[in-house]
């Protein structure tokens, strides 16, 4: 498994959990990775097999929601000639081809209740059974396995075994989202950048601006490291002057005028225009054309959108300034002039006294 990324960061949460991949990777034993799409969940089961002893064996990856239900047991086990419909050679599985080295499993709480029962065998013994033969085959593989789903609150809904959880879970290791690694979208962002700007041959690589990475910065990134690597390298790509800082980010790629409607927009838009605002009811007010706003809508705009940024940097950072500041690459006077003109200093006193939080300056 090559994999062109590699960890970067340097919040503590992202530090911790890297610090207990690199202690876990040294035992022979199972491991679960937990975490959000996009967190780097398949680089971490890179990096407990290249730091164990199983180093020189083989790296076997299962993506198991990639499979059908009647095909994942076959893939995992393997089958004898003749033993279902299109079996027309005998083929190990993945467990036989992962023999002295690693199986990472990912999507693991997707797995059928029959492949949980066989993997608990397999796990259990030391052994597996090709699907057609009457003999098991022993085999000496380590287990990663990976997911976005709370285990536990899966078993008790009678959806996962909890006996195979308690062989599979003796570490796990939970993946901090992107939002909750302070500090290091700034790092992340400009590495992708540069490695953009190198892929495009641009002589140097300028950055991002100021308002760029702040935007950067404030976004809530539920696809995490995944999502923020597509953002940038969109940004980058789509830049036409090398010399001048990046200074257009756009989000969601779909955003367009163009862009068709789906059934449910369609719905929707029915039922808006069958609705009580279509027979004239009142305080509806008609929407003003572009052409007929001013420039006090256009400041207006952009001052909400400012303290949206202010407030989750802010919260993020738990309402330390120095931090907030850090985050959003200004100065600790740029942002104390910045929450002046906002009015939301008074707020920060109020957040102060609140247990838990830090409001103060360092």
């Amino acid at each position: 498994m090559e994999r062109e990324s590699a960890f970067i960061g340097q919040s503590l949460a992202f530090l911790d959990s890297v610090e207990r991949a690199s202690r876990a990777a040294a035992l022979n034993r199972p491991v679960l990775v937990i975490g959000e799409r996009g967190t780097g969940k398949e680089l971490v089961a890179e990096r407990l097999h290249r730091l164990s002893t199983r180093w020189d064996g083989p790296l076997v990856v299962m993506n198991c929601a990639a499979l059908p239900e009647t095909l994942i047991e076959a893939e995992l086990f393997g089958h004898e000639a003749g033993a279902f419909t299109g079996a027309t050679r005998a083929r190990a599985g993945r467990f036989e081809e992962a023999d002295g080295g690693t199986l990472f499993l990912d999507e693991l709480g997707t797995l059928s209740a029959a492949a949980q029962e066989r993997l608990l065998r397999a796990v259990e013994y030391g052994e597996v059974t090709r699907i057609g033969a009457s003999r098991p085959v022993r085999v000496d593989v380590r287990i990663v396995a990976a997911t976005n789903e709370h285990l536990p609150a899966m078993v008790a809904r009678n959806r996962f075994r909890a006996d195979l959880l308690d062989r599979l879970s003796f570490e796990v290791i939970t993946l901090p989202p992107l939002r909750a690694r302070e500090g290091d979208v700034p790092v992340l962002a400009d590495h992708f950048g540069r490695r953009m700007a190198a892929e495009l041959g641009w002589s140097r690589w300028p950055g991002f601006a100021d308002a760029a990475m702040a935007a950067l910065v404030g976004h809530d990134w539920p696809g995490n490291v995944r999502e923020l690597r597509n953002v940038v390298e969109r940004a980058v790509y789509r830049w036409d002057d090398p010399e001048r800082p990046v200074g257009d980010v756009e989000f969601d790629p779909f955003a367009s005028p163009w862009r068709p409607r789906g059934e449910n927009a369609r719905a929707d838009q029915a039922a808006t225009a069958n609705g009580p605002a279509a027979d004239g009811a009142a305080g509806a007010a008609p929407a003003r054309p572009a052409e007929d706003l001013e420039c006090s809508d256009f400041r207006a705009a952009c001052d909400a959108y400012e303290k949206k940024l202010l407030e989750a940097a802010l919260r993020r950072c738990r309402y330390n300034q120095r931090l907030t500041a850090k985050a959003l690459a200004l100065s600790y006077d740029q942002l104390r002039h910045a929450l002046r003109r906002h009015d939301m200093l008074a707020g920060l006193q109020a957040q102060a006294a609140a247990p838990g939080q830090d409001a103060a300056a360092g």
